[in-house]
């Protein structure tokens, strides 16, 4: 750093590393980042937990009997298994039990009912040991010999699935730029801010023989180091959130709720990757942070009539 000397007295810096304005912007950048990772961590678990819905939604289809008058229901159970684990690309078939299927409905019908007077479908859960290679027309031909049969093949589910995770992960991009870009304003208008309190400095520096790509350089320096420990600090602080949120989601909150996070956003493991990922947001936030302050002091100084 360009340091102008006095006799008997310390050496100033053109930029003063414990400046308001380069304190202020630190706290900003640490701020900004700590939003950015955890918004990427957000895409991140949602991604994950979207891809392993969809191969699990994928690996399944089902089969529901609907009660019909004068058929037995267990003969048409044990023939609808019997068709589909004879089918291609299938690796068992179970049908569930009386006691499960009431369970599927306690969420939507409440505790406490008495369930064994409605002819209440069956299902047979069918997991395909070949999903690309199922022959799933073949199955949903051979179950029109059992009357109140029918195939569900989940493409629907899983399209919906597909469409809400990709608008996540857009809107959380989406997100993560705006806060980037809001990042580099503010560094534009601390870069401006810096030059104008030290304009003094840096007329003396111009009439000595600096030139401005050597001033640029000195301010780039300096906010290097400025963004790295804001981002730094914010990748820090996000990484002790999502092990925080994950702690609090398994020992804290209900069975049942800690079991909806879990199917929403996984464990809150962002896993190696995801870690990967949050701490590359340091090296990024802090070179943006640099090249816009270099830029911003250029195009200043270029502007200036000496």
């Amino acid at each position: 750093m360009v340091e102008l000397k006095q006799q008997h007295s310390k050496p100033t810096p053109i930029v003063p590393e414990k400046s308001v304005s380069g304190r202020t912007l630190m706290l900003l950048i640490a701020i900004m980042t700590f939003l950015c990772a955890v918004t990427l961590g957000g895409v991140i678990l949602i991604q994950k937990s979207a891809l392993a819905w969809s191969q699990d939604v994928g690996r399944e289809v089902t089969i529901q009997i609907s009660p019909v008058e004068g058929e037995l229901m267990d003969a048409n159970l044990r023939l609808a298994e019997t068709i589909a684990e004879a089918t291609k690309g299938v690796a068992n078939a179970r049908a569930l039990s009386i006691e499960e299927s009431e369970d599927l409905l306690k969420p939507w019908l409440g505790e406490g009912l008495d369930l064994t007077e409605l002819n209440i479908p069956r299902l047979i859960i069918v997991r395909l040991s070949d999903p690309a290679n199922a022959d799933l027309e073949t199955l949903e031909n051979e179950l029109k010999i059992i009357k109140g049969a029918s195939l569900d093949r989940h493409d629907v589910w899983r399209t919906q699935l597909n469409s809400m995770a990709g608008t996540i992960v857009f809107s959380g991009v989406l997100g993560l730029v705006l806060i980037i870009l809001a990042t580099l304003l503010a560094t534009v208008f601390a870069t401006r801010g810096a030059m104008a309190t030290n304009r003094e400095i840096v007329d003396v520096l111009h009439f000595i023989g600096a030139s401005n790509r050597f001033v640029a350089k000195e301010f780039q320096g300096r906010f290097l180091k400025i963004g790295f420990r804001g981002a730094l600090i914010g990748a820090i602080f996000a990484l002790i959130f999502f092990v925080l949120m994950g702690a609090l989601s398994s020992n804290i909150l209900p069975n049942s709720s800690s079991e909806q996070v879990s199917i929403l956003f996984g464990t809150f493991s962002l896993g190696i990757i995801g870690i990967f990922w949050i701490l590359m947001l340091v090296p990024i936030i802090a070179g943006l942070t640099a090249f816009t302050s270099r830029m911003t002091v250029r195009r200043f100084l270029s502007q200036i009539a000496w």
